[in-house]
């Protein structure tokens, strides 16, 4: 136990049981199997399962309004505002539950760059979810455990319920953030995301205003220090890419690019594990060992083998481990390199986007802020036969609390100032839409990326999509020339021709809502 001097009774906690202190891997994977929360694969990760919120909880989502937050948070239906006085009710409750239940503490730091690292602690009543978190954050020394007062601190009372009557939540559920307590409660959910995309929140709106553009996105570096971003919502493969052998990993969610370099918010990977499988993805496969967490995945009890294409429980399958898993990972998390390479990816399940095309300055703030991908048929409640598209402002919308146009300025200045090239990479579907086509093969995809962080496409002659407008090449080294251009893998040309309008069409309803964008960018996106 590496207890620390500030004791959680400066949160306003009464204990009455026992508070483990920062307890190491092994001790928590022990208590957890004693307390029933998990089980121990055959392949040596812990097993737990989140009940019935299998995913994040974006309607239960607030930020207290007051004199820090009133002018600089974009309220509406993503930062839903709460008073003072709610949230002083909502902590009442939570510390009085927490205050008659086992704790565990873990005490550690977002950021991997000192001048930005935030000292932060995680409180909660589930031993997994201490674990969840020494794995995800960035792990002090035991010097640093116990003498550093924490900055923000984290507390999670899965087992406490809210009363939307009482309580003004919109449910059981809630995750609600003080900007002047420096305070994160969530209650009402097991689902261990919550604790991570909270912090990723709050980073989210102190950096900007130290000239750090925080970013949704997994990072890597070649051999030669050619820093690359992959920006892109869950399923368009951000982590799968970016765990490339012949590169270094920087992380695999959540960046800071500072006006020295980018450096990784945490110190662990928070991975899609649905069809995981040890040909596709063995970088990852081979991290889910001891020390590991898997959320939500089916195992055959006898075995303990997992059976990774199962949805039993959930399509969003989760695995959490520590960035040394990966074999060639960059443990200190920081480069003081500058990004090469920007990718924008995306699951267009219209099948009628490019598999890889060049974006200007003017287009990258256009995707940048619209932010899509396609939700598929069969695969969510509440998705019908057709794909449907889904915007996300930065590919991150639920955890940017400034106006979108904080963010999409700095990625603007950032790019032109340093040079970077700009790509958007559409990992869906290929000669035609989800039920017709077929998904982008991930060989071919790694080669276009490939060919993009090289530079081998910096100079390659591109023709320009008449609908979207985007910069196709007309050559990637190992791929087909008519990969590249979608209209030339449908059957029918004019079936091409009426989905892309309806997909551009969406594109622009969308963007109606940035009222303050300048005309050079709205004029950016899809004609038509």
């Amino acid at each position: 136990m590496i207890k620390n001097e500030y004791g959680v009774e400066h949160h306003g906690l009464e204990p009455s049981r026992t508070v483990h202190w920062n307890s190491s891997i092994p001790q928590l994977v022990e208590m957890a199997c004693a307390r029933r929360e998990g089980q121990l694969t055959n392949m040596g990760a812990l097993a737990c399962l989140t009940g019935k919120r299998t995913g994040r909880s974006p309607n239960d989502k607030f930020i207290v309004k007051d004199s820090i937050t009133e002018g600089t948070v974009d309220w509406g239906k993503t930062n839903k505002p709460i008073t003072p006085e709610a949230f002083d009710k909502l902590f009442r409750k939570t510390a009085n539950h927490l205050n008659t239940v086992e704790l565990w503490v873990t005490d550690a730091r977002a950021g991997a760059d000192a001048e930005f690292s935030l000292p932060i602690r995680v409180i909660t009543t589930k031993a997994w979810h201490a674990m969840f978190a020494r794995q995800l954050f960035r792990r002090p020394s035991k010097q640093e455990m116990v003498t550093t007062k924490p900055e923000w601190v984290v507390i999670s009372a899965p087992d406490c319920l809210a009363d939307p009557a009482q309580d003004g939540t919109n449910s059981e559920a809630y995750i609600a953030a003080d900007f002047s307590r420096k305070m994160v409660l969530i209650g009402g959910t097991h689902y261990a995301g919550e604790i991570k995309k909270s912090i990723f929140t709050v980073m989210n709106f102190i950096l900007p205003d130290r000239g750090v553009f925080p970013m949704h996105c997994s990072a890597n570096i070649d051999f030669n220090s050619d820093v690359a971003l992959f920006f892109g919502l869950s399923g368009t493969g951000k982590t799968t890419l970016s765990a490339d052998p012949k590169r270094r990993l920087l992380g695999d969610d959540e960046h800071g690019w500072s006006p020295r370099g980018v450096f990784n918010f945490e110190g662990g990977c928070y991975a899609k594990c649905i069809k995981l499988s040890e040909e596709r993805e063995p970088q990852i496969y081979n991290a889910l060992r001891f020390g590991s967490v898997l959320e939500n995945v089916d195992m055959e009890m006898e075995t303990r083998e997992v059976d990774f294409d199962s949805a039993r429980f959930t399509e969003n399958t989760r695995a959490a481990y520590p960035i040394d898993y990966i074999s060639n990972a960059l443990l200190r998390g920081m480069t003081d390199r500058h990004p090469k390479a920007v990718i924008f990816l995306t699951c267009d399940a219209f099948g009628v986007l490019p598999p890889i095309s060049r974006l200007t300055t003017q287009q990258a703030m256009y995707h940048f802020l619209s932010g899509y991908t396609a939700k598929l048929a069969g695969t969510e409640a509440g998705v019908g036969s057709e794909p449907q598209a889904t915007f996300s402002t930065g590919f991150g919308a639920p955890f940017l609390p400034r106006p979108a146009m904080v963010y999409a300025n700095m990625l603007a200045q950032k790019i032109s100032k340093h040079g970077s090239t700009c790509y958007f990479v559409n990992t869906g579907w290929s000669a035609g839409p989800y039920g017709v086509g077929h998904r982008m093969d991930l060989a071919a995809t790694r080669a276009m990326v490939t060919a993009a962080l090289s530079g081998k496409l910096a100079d390659v002659p591109t023709t320009q999509d008449p609908v979207f407008g985007l910069h196709i090449p007309t050559h990637v080294p190992g791929v087909a020339d008519e990969l590249l251009i979608p209209k030339k893998s449908w059957n029918n040309p004019s079936n091409y021709d009426a989905k892309a309008k309806e997909l551009a069409a969406l594109f622009t309803k969308n963007f109606e809502k940035f009222s303050e964008v300048p005309a050079e960018v709205k004029a950016a996106g899809p004609k038509g």
